[in-house]
């Protein structure tokens, strides 16, 4: 009955995503980072839609998934015209960039969304990261270890929260493969959102697939993260689990996002 539910959910959400055409406006290929190298000036580009008629809104950071070593901006079409704005970012990719680069490149979107929201009628005050897969790593990544905003005079508790989908919660694969770690080898260090768990993190939402169909150990990597949160006293983190999807389950965690949102803002 839950995979029957979840099935239902999914051809819902997916036929009401392209039931009409977007009113918002689009603005394309920006550059975010400033005297940067032509690698880095390539990839650091975002698009934004800001929604039509709607003062002071939301605005949702989306970073693209596809393992920190692929993958192009986006911007979901199932978020626009639901009155929020939606920032697709794009990021370096390794191997020519670390991961500790490619982090520093989420954390300058994040910067340069705060500066210039208000200009296009959103707030400041209300930001919210969110990303599939990889993207949901550097969005925990962010949220966590608030030293990659504090370097750039963001505090990362005034974010408004996360909704993280299928992340990757220990150190990503991709940092273990610079260190020469196999890829089944767990393990937790500084580019782990869990070795930064703390209580005074933005409200954080975890949303996975089905834990039998997900990649290997990623629900459990997500449990742990919501354990180890609560156990710290963080007072707002939810974990949810869609029966039935497998690791590619945007669709389904969009209206959950939109939800979490409306929640968020009352």
């Amino acid at each position: 009955m839950k995979t029957l539910f979840a099935l239902l959910f999914f051809f819902y959400s997916f036929s009401s995503a392209f039931a009409q055409t977007p009113s918002g406006k689009n603005i394309s290929d920006v550059v975010y980072v400033k005297d940067a190298d032509a690698y880095r000036t390539e990839r650091c580009r975002l698009d934004l839609y800001i929604p039509k008629g709607v003062k002071d809104f939301v605005t949702v950071i989306w970073y693209h998934g596809g393992g920190l070593t692929g993958g192009e901006r986006e911007i979901p079409s199932y978020l626009k015209d639901r009155g929020i704005a939606i920032v697709g970012v794009g990021y370096r990719l390794s191997p020519k960039a670390k991961v500790s680069e490619i982090i520093d490149d989420a954390a300058d979107a994040v910067k340069w969304t705060m500066d210039h929201i208000e200009a296009h009628g959103g707030s400041k005050n209300k930001i919210v990261l969110s990303g599939h897969s990889a993207g949901a790593y550097l969005a925990l990544m962010l949220a966590l270890d608030s030293s990659h905003l504090a370097g750039l005079g963001v505090n990362a508790n005034d974010l408004l929260g996360v909704v993280s989908f299928s992340a990757q919660t220990i150190t990503h694969f991709t940092a273990r493969a610079e260190q020469g770690i196999a890829i089944n080898q767990p393990t937790i260090d500084k580019l782990a959102p869990l070795f930064w768990v703390r209580k005074d993190a933005p409200k954080i939402t975890l949303i996975t697939g089905d834990r039998e169909l997900e990649m290997v150990g990623r629900y459990e990597e997500n449990a742990y993260l919501a354990r180890m949160l609560k156990i710290t006293g963080h007072p707002q983190v939810k974990l949810l689990e869609l029966d039935g999807f497998d690791h590619g389950m945007t669709y389904p965690a969009f209206p959950l996002l939109l939800k979490e949102i409306a929640n968020w803002s009352k």
